[in-house]
């Protein structure tokens, strides 16, 4: 029968998981930090979100009305009010950049997180069709991407700390902290324990930004392709019987409530990546 033609059709669960895992890449990556390895898709989509993003926020700018604001502009100024709200609690130095890397970094990131919400097959579907080997949708699931948007961060932290601290106040972060003394000689001894407890701490920081996003939109995007197989290997195989369409009707509803939670998660993931940001760069922009 036709739902038996389909079971035969239908892949085994590791090789249902190890397509949709896959990025359309270069070639395959040698080891975890391969520099050399280019996921096509990643870039693709974050370029277009970024584009999406930019673009409607632009035409938004444009057309602006004070006497009928549309629905649009409003949810727009909504959210740059917030996030304007959070960086003026938060960041007490005087910088144009801050504002508006924020709201960048939780728009852009916030519609990369909501990738996942879409069908899981759809776009891989059509990339299938249209001869590609493999599509991954969500940017936030590479750690090319996520690691990328870390040390941005991270080199941007190093920049305001020389700058309004200077090198040698920078460096005294490091040489003179968190152990202090008045004698010299005890605080030329505490140096090495000082750098010992600072610096991996500091280095620790775009670890667990990137880490962080990473590891939750993962961890999502693997509980979707569970209930997409949990469908397909329950629901195929028994559809000629009453107890396989509730195996099948259970399998949407489960769908539908974690897409509800993913899509709170995604929006946290983007407040805490911001936030972080906005916390670390005040932290360097602090003289005291």
């Amino acid at each position: 029968m036709w739902f038996e033609r389909i079971a035969e059709e239908t892949p085994s669960t590791s090789e249902y998981i190890t397509h949709h895992i896959t990025f359309l890449t270069n070639k395959v990556p040698q080891g975890i930090f391969d520099l050399s390895t280019v996921n096509y898709d990643s870039i693709f989509f974050s370029v277009l979100l970024a584009v999406v993003f930019g673009g409607s926020f632009y035409l938004v700018a444009r057309k602006a009305s004070i006497d009928k604001p549309g629905k649009f502009q409003l949810f727009v100024e909504l959210v740059v009010d917030a996030v304007d709200g959070l960086v003026k609690d938060t960041y007490h130095a005087r910088s144009k950049l801050i504002a508006p890397l924020a709201l960048t970094i939780f728009c852009w990131v916030f519609l990369f997180n909501a990738m996942d919400i879409l069908p899981l097959d759809l776009l891989p579907g059509v990339a299938t069709a249209s001869g590609l080997s493999h599509l991954r949708v969500v940017p936030s699931t590479d750690l090319n991407i996520v690691f990328g948007l870390s040390l941005t961060v991270f080199i941007l932290i190093i920049i305001y700390s020389i700058r309004f601290k200077g090198a040698g106040g920078f460096a005294s972060e490091f040489l003179f902290n968190p152990f202090k003394s008045k004698n010299k000689f005890l605080q030329l001894l505490a140096v090495p324990v000082n750098l010992i407890m600072e610096v991996p701490a500091f280095l620790a920081r775009p670890v667990s930004l990137a880490l962080r996003l990473y590891g939750n939109m993962y961890a999502g995007e693997m509980v979707f392709i569970l209930i997409a197989i949990l469908t397909i290997s329950s629901g195929f195989h028994a559809l000629a019987s009453v107890g396989g369409w509730g195996k099948v009707v259970l399998s949407v509803l489960t769908g539908l409530i974690w897409t509800g939670f993913d899509l709170f998660v995604a929006i946290l993931q983007a407040f805490i990546f911001m936030m972080l940001t906005i916390v670390y760069l005040a932290q360097a922009s602090e003289q005291h």
